[in-house]
């Protein structure tokens, strides 16, 4: 199976400028998830999709092939799946299936998608993606009243019916479903992961800071 890893990687960022080149840990945000693909021998190449010189001379330098993306697929309500559908479209090799690596989600298991890749293979799904299980009491506000969701008033955490969510820390999907519009497919099959790094996805600040303090304790 030829598998690619992508990591789309816009540069107009407006909450945290330029947060995929910001540094962490003296590394560019991008270059994580970059450095983590190229460990893998079953990947056969890492692409960076961008509109940005600067993200792609980081690329470049951290040895990533990039995919200029043109400015009609870079806008703020543009889907994840154009980007890797532009990517796939633009190289000429086979791809069979695609791990895709977001740059805001610089932290992950050492082996995890290892881990991931060979459960992908041996459950025959058409993708795979990680999730992890929520711990928080939910509800909804109408006519200014509280309505819990996932809860009855007085239930004790520890026995909430389990509930997850989808934390984006590494997705396996088919290149025929992607071309599709599909990441994560119908039979898609839910990876569970109870690690502090699935907690990151940066889109501020303060997620920066919180994934700084994770890598200074986890990984420095």
């Amino acid at each position: 199976m030829k598998t690619i890893a992508i990591i789309p990687a816009r540069g107009n960022s407006k909450r945290l400028p330029n947060k995929n080149i910001k540094l962490l840990g003296g590394k560019p945000l991008l270059a994580h998830s970059i450095l983590y693909a190229q460990q893998f021998d079953f990947i056969d190449g890492v692409y960076v999709s961008t509109d940005s010189q600067a993200i792609k001379a980081v690329a470049l330098n951290y040895g990533a092939k990039v995919i200029d993306r043109p400015m009609y697929l870079s806008g703020d309500l543009e889907p994840t799946v154009t980007a890797l559908q532009h990517v796939l479209e633009s190289i000429e090799n086979t791809v069979e299936a695609v791990v895709l690596l977001q740059a805001t989600n610089p932290l992950r298991p050492t082996q995890l998608l290892q881990d991931a890749f060979t459960i992908f293979n041996q459950v025959k799904a058409d993708s795979l993606f990680t999730v992890s299980q929520n711990h928080l009491k939910f509800g909804t506000i109408k006519n200014e009243q509280f309505i819990p969701y996932n809860y009855k008033p007085g239930q004790r955490s520890q026995d909430l019916e389990p509930l997850y969510y989808e934390n984006g820390l590494l997705y396996i999907t088919k290149a025929s479903c992607i071309l599709n519009d599909e990441i994560i497919t119908k039979n898609a099959y839910p990876l569970v992961i109870d690690h502090p790094f699935a907690k990151v996805d940066i889109d501020t600040q303060d997620d920066f800071d919180y994934a700084e303090y994770l890598y200074n304790k986890h990984i420095k």
